[in-house]
Parts: structure tokens; C-alpha cells; sequence
């Protein structure tokens, strides 16, 4: 595999990671806009627009689209998070030129007001539909608490009010100040030629317009607290918890990853075993998210609404003796083959490098091969881990329930 990369003269971003032995290739445009970018007159506008880019431009309509990537067999799609909005797609390389072609096309989005008028109908349902999920609507509360007075904790969706508030003419406001050149990445992964995917992006984004959207990152400092959404109807609890981790600009965040797998994975873990094995929970789970200049470390608890104290205090015991003693040379080791192993067969597959190869550009302008992911992991000690948890022990800063009971200690 080789990796190549250069900056347009309008200020866009092309890496690409190339390997003649694979037989597709994917794609991807990061722009780097999400939630925390909006304001409140505007929540949701992300989501919403990255619905109204799939509606076409002035070249290729709405049905246009789903053709033309049906013909070339396409696995396509786009995801919008608190920062940043992902379209991306693997075909088989003969039809990268085509492909290519209309995602640069629609990401210049017409935004017709009758389109954009229909898709809000389908904002609200999806508002919904996803505030009937008991796990969304924790995640969703939690981040708003933990962040409060932060840009991570505005929504991704928005809201009723403000989705139904919002104009096309704010729309693509919006579009025009944050689909800039240069905030946007384009990365290639898998069979292809360097050359063509320069031609290519000279070709259909050379005359997009430049600039760069303004970001400020500085690092949340969460005053924590306990938010509790009563579902009566609910047969399970559901509790969702954060404390600060490190940032996606900060070294220790490789430590912090290796930590959850040993804490809080889905199999194998401290939480497994003395949690989810017995038999105590339906689900005890700690992960690691990396965000712009903060992080943090969320904790899942979802059980019979009678054991969420006694779990939650377990869990808190868990924590408080990591905190204290560390971890074990054994559970280390187990970790890194665990994380190792997913690196690895993630990187088999063209669509699997491509979030990581335009991740780690966004956040810190870096290439890493999976020999560099895989040499990190490798050198991390319990020293590590220590010096991790000293600067950002476990903990249980936010609390955030959804189920039927209508007061939890903590």
C-alpha cells in the first residue's frame, strides 16, 4: 500500500491509500461540519442538509442519483455526527469516474424549495422515531448534559421546534459557509491509480469555492449531574454515564482505547465478567469517544429497573479500583490482540481504511498505516494506563436514565 497527497489550489484536501491487490475501491468527502457547528437558530441543519445533498443538483435529479449508483452496483451512503458529515461509496475501480462524478455533482446540491419542504417531514418522523428508542434518547439527553454550554452537546437531529423553523434560504446559507474547499477532505482507499484520482478532483471540485469553516476546540469541562426520563412503560433501564477522556489530538487517546476494551468491552471484559455474565445486566459497557479538543468515557448500563442501583454501585467499584491499582499485565495483552485483530481485518476491505485514513487527516493531519496503528498498540504498557488514569481517572461525572423508575441514587 502507498499513500499519496496533495491540496488542491481552492484549498481541498485529496489523500489516498492505494493497493493494486484488492478489487474495489472506495470513497469518501469529509466535510468537516456537523452539530457543533450550528447555531441554535439552525439545529439539525446538518443532518438535514446531508438528507437534501441524496435530492441532486441542477445536473442529476433525485432519481438520477439512486440510478446511476444503482447501475454501478454501488454500496453508498452518508452519516452526520456532532462533527462532522461523511458521504461515501465502494464500486468496483471502473466505475470510480462515474461515481466520482456525482458525489462531487450533489455535494453542489440544488436545494429545491419543495424538495427541502418534503424531506422536513421526513426530519420530524425520524425525530420520532428515534426519541421511541430508549438508548438514542439517553445518548441524545446525555450528551446535552455532559456538554452543556459546549458545542458537543447541541443535537445532531434538533429538534421539532427548530427543524420545523428552519428555511431553505437558511439552508443553504449554511451550505454556502460550511461546504467550503477547504474544509472538506477527500480520501481514496483501495484499487485505483494516483494519478486519475487527481485528475478526477481537479476535474469536478477545482472551481469549488474556497475558504475554511471556523472552529473553536477548546476543551469542555463538564459540571455533571443526574437527568432521569421516566418511561413507565419501559421494561428495562437504561442509564448512560460520562466523565472526560482524552481529546482526538491527544496521545494518551490510544491508552484510552486499550482501556475500555479491558473495563468495558462487549465480551471478556471486567463489566462482562462481573456484570453480564452472572446474569446481573442485559448489557455493561464502557467506550471511548474522541471528539475535537475534549473526549470522554460512556458507560451503558441497561437492566431490570430494581438492579440499576446495586449495578451502577458494581460499576463504580469497578471503576474506583482501576483508578486505584490499575490493570493487569494479562488483561493488557488480551486487550491489544482484541484491538489488534480488529484493526487488522477492518483493513482487509477498502471501506474499512477509509474511515480511518480520512479520521485521522480531519482531526490531526496524519497518516497512519495499519504497520503504524499496530506498532502503537504494541508499545503500550501498563505504565501507559497509569498515566492515563491520572489524568483522566474512570468515572461518573453525567448520569442520564430512561426507564420507569422516577429516582435513582447514584
Amino acid at each position: 500500500m502507498k499513500f499519496f497527497q496533495t491540496k488542491l489550489a481552492n484549498g481541498l484536501q485529496v489523500i489516498a491509500e492505494l493497493n493494486p491487490s484488492v478489487h474495489s475501491v472506495a470513497m469518501g468527502f469529509f466535510v468537516r461540519t456537523g452539530s457543533r457547528d450550528e447555531t441554535p437558530e439552525v439545529s439539525g441543519v446538518s443532518h438535514f442538509l446531508e438528507h437534501m445533498v441524496f435530492k441532486g443538483s441542477d445536473k442529476f435529479s433525485a432519481d438520477d442519483v439512486n440510478r446511476v449508483f444503482d447501475e454501478v452496483g454501488a454500496k453508498y451512503n452518508a452519516a452526520t455526527a456532532e462533527e462532522g458529515t461523511l458521504f461515501y461509496g465502494a464500486i468496483l475501480p471502473e466505475y470510480l469516474p462515474i461515481t466520482f462524478e456525482l458525489f462531487a455533482n450533489i455535494l453542489r446540491p440544488a436545494l429545491r424549495e419543495d424538495d427541502f419542504n418534503m424531506e422536513k417531514k421526513v426530519i420530524l418522523e425520524e425525530i420520532g422515531m428515534y426519541d421511541d428508542q430508549p438508548s438514542f434518547l439517553a445518548y441524545e439527553n446525555l450528551m446535552q448534559s455532559h456538554f452543556a454550554g459546549h458545542p458537543l452537546g447541541q443535537s445532531v437531529l434538533g429538534t421539532n421546534e427548530s427543524i420545523t423553523a428552519l428555511t431553505c434560504e437558511q439552508m443553504r446559507k449554511y451550505h454556502h459557509d460550511r461546504y467550503l474547499a477547504g474544509n472538506i477532505t477527500l480520501a481514496v482507499a483501495g484499487n485505483t491509480d494516483w494519478d486519475k484520482v487527481v485528475e478526477l478532483a481537479q476535474q469536478h471540485c477545482g472551481h469549488w469555492p474556497a475558504g475554511e469553516g471556523y472552529r473553536a476546540i477548546d476543551e469542555a469541562h463538564p459540571k455533571g449531574g443526574l437527568k432521569i426520563i421516566t418511561r413507565p412503560k419501559s421494561q428495562q433501564q437504561h442509564v448512560m454515564q460520562m466523565t472526560p477522556a482524552p481529546s482526538a489530538q491527544s496521545k494518551l487517546r490510544f491508552a484510552a482505547e486499550i482501556l475500555s476494551v479491558i473495563v468495558g468491552d462487549g465480551s471478556g471484559s471486567r463489566l462482562f465478567w462481573d456484570i453480564v455474565d452472572p446474569g446481573l445486566a442485559e448489557a455493561a459497557d464502557l467506550d471511548f469517544a474522541e471528539h475535537d479538543g475534549s473526549g470522554a468515557y460512556l458507560t451503558y448500563l441497561s437492566c431490570d429497573p430494581e438492579a440499576t442501583e446495586e449495578n451502577l454501585a458494581l460499576i463504580r467499584s469497578i471503576y474506583d479500583d482501576v483508578n486505584k491499582n490499575g490493570i493487569r499485565e494479562d488483561e493488557l495483552e488480551l486487550a491489544k490482540n482484541k484491538v489488534s485483530s480488529r484493526v487488522v481485518l477492518r483493513s482487509e476491505r477498502p471501506m474499512g481504511r477509509l474511515s480511518s485514513l480520512g479520521g485521522n487527516w480531519v482531526y490531526r493531519q496524519e497518516y497512519r498505516s495499519v504497520d503504524d496503528d499496530m506498532q502503537t498498540l504494541r508499545s503500550i504498557t501498563t505504565k501507559d494506563i497509569r498515566d492515563l488514569l491520572t489524568a483522566y481517572p474512570l468515572g461518573m461525572t453525567t448520569t442520564v436514565a430512561v426507564g420507569p423508575l422516577t429516582s435513582l441514587k447514584i
